[in-house]
């Protein structure tokens, strides 16, 4: 049997800002219990549900010596999905109404849970032979195995995996800082470890130190070894390439189910939904107060509004978008300019565009089942899950070939009738445009064929099950099995 701790930020249901926590919560209960004993540990936030807090079972505590003073480190569990979670308890830095707020703050909370986090690993007697880090809020652990930890028994031989969810935030501020909360000797602090361009750099102590790198596609993992999207490590990672790979985030086919889904007006299959699909757009149409009729064609975007899901692509273009036989349904929430931008052409357009500037799961899951297609165009994406959601739901993407975009939509091809959704390769809003217009060509002209692509679209696997077993894969290659 082999122990493997989930060390992160976030895991679903107790707390979520992110994917990181969709990852974190639903990957664990797909390895193959025989084999794997895979459990996970998370700070206990005052911001998770009192539900969950009140469930929690104390194990134990104990006080440790950071930043030279005696801090209480609790340590609670709880069982959810056949899944031990460990949470640990200190709230003069888990308080908050939100797990993150001030960097300044983070960058110490998240260095204290580093320490704290494997402190209790000889407590609660479970010792883990990898413990998979999850983004920078975990860089110091693969670090503190070589230091502080490296010399007694228990933690000889633990191996480390780094996983990078979004290379963008890497846990950076200047060198005295980092020092002093990492509490590591000079040493660690030059080009080569943990210094970056002058600051000290949390994440990128992690990539140097872990025995594995991953991130969460292969065109991503080949992406951040170039300067545009490496963030300033592009260096590091082709210096690690051997170590580093993609591996596909999944979705939870249980929750994400048009046969099941509690949420949306008519359930429907891959078998029926040429008949029932469109009684969700009529549905969905009603609720937003758009002119009813199933045969126009709809695009949906569930995004954050923000300039790396690519929407000043569709800024440039959206008065041509809107002069087509076209509705548009947007959710959302992010930066002032595209949210009032979209409400502008709400109020322009107010018989085919519905702007929904908040959040709301439920409309979520009625936007994928109702609309025909599902517009992402990013100008990065390390995996991306609303597109995976999309092709279970036969709401084909519409997406920029980059990162995990790029690994799992398959344009159509019309010669071979092969393709799963449609993509473009540049960053241009033109191209884009042509993109959505040969979508339309599709839904208008040649009714069967975009049948065809939706029903290969929603017999695509991308459940978290065939993510696990490449997990299982890397870890026993780790172990030297």
């Amino acid at each position: 049997m082999k122990n493997i701790l989930f060390v992160a930020s976030e895991a679903v249901p107790f707390i979520k800002t992110g994917g990181l926590a969709d990852v974190v919560g639903a990957l664990p209960k797909c390895f193959d219990k025989e084999y794997f004993d895979v459990r996970v540990m998370i700070p206990k936030y005052l911001c998770i549900n009192e539900k969950f807090r009140n469930e929690m079972e104390y194990v134990n505590h104990f006080y440790m010596d950071y930043l030279g003073q005696n801090r209480y480190v609790g340590i609670l569990q709880y069982v959810y999905d056949g899944v031990t979670y460990y949470f640990i308890d200190n709230e003069s830095y888990f308080w908050g109404s939100k797990p993150y707020g001030d960097w300044f703050y983070d960058l110490e909370k998240f260095s204290f849970f580093c320490k704290a986090a494997l402190s209790a690993l000889p407590v609660i007697g479970f010792k883990p032979d990898i413990i998979h880090c999850h983004d920078w809020q975990t860089g110091l652990i693969p670090v503190h195995l070589k230091d502080k930890f490296h010399g007694g028994d228990f933690f000889r031989d633990i191996k480390t995996v780094m996983t990078i969810h979004n290379m963008k935030f890497q846990g950076v501020w200047d060198l005295k800082t980092i020092q002093r909360f990492s509490e590591l000797p000079d040493y660690y602090f030059t080009p080569d470890k943990l210094e970056a361009y002058k600051d000290g750099n949390l994440l990128k102590g992690g990539l140097v130190y872990a025995d594995a790198i991953t991130t969460v596609s292969d065109t991503y993992a080949d992406e951040i070894k170039m300067p545009f999207y490496g963030e300033g490590l592009d260096g590091l990672m082709r210096a690690r390439a051997n170590s580093l790979r993609g591996i596909l985030n999944g979705i939870d086919y249980d929750e994400y189910n048009p046969e099941t889904d509690q949420l949306i007006a008519k359930n429907y299959s891959r078998k029926n939904f040429r008949r029932e699909k469109a009684k969700n757009k009529l549905a969905l149409q009603e609720r937003l107060g758009l002119p009813q009729d199933d045969k126009k064609f709809m695009i949906g975007i569930v995004s954050r509004l923000t300039d790396q899901k690519g929407l000043d692509l569709i800024q440039c273009v959206l008065d041509d978008i809107c002069s087509d036989s076209v509705q548009l349904v947007v959710l959302g929430t992010g930066d002032d300019k595209y949210e009032n931008m979209f409400r502008h052409y709400d109020w322009k357009y107010n018989d085919r565009v519905r702007a929904n500037i908040y959040y709301s799961d439920e409309l979520a899951h009625q936007i994928y089942a109702g609309s025909d297609a599902f517009l992402m165009p990013s100008l990065f994406e390390p995996c991306g899950l609303g597109q995976l959601i999309a092709l279970r739901y036969g709401s084909l993407p519409i997406v920029r070939e980059t990162g995990g975009l790029r690994d799992t939509v398959w344009p159509y091809n019309e010669y071979e009738n092969t393709g799963t959704g449609f993509s473009f390769a540049n960053y241009n809003a033109h191209e884009m445009l042509a993109c959505i217009r040969y979508a339309e060509h599709v839904y208008y002209d040649c009714k069967r064929d975009w049948n065809g692509i939706v029903d290969r679209a929603m017999g695509a696997d991308f459940s978290w099950n065939a993510s696990a077993r490449k997990y299982q894969e890397m870890y026993d290659w780790l172990l030297g099995y």
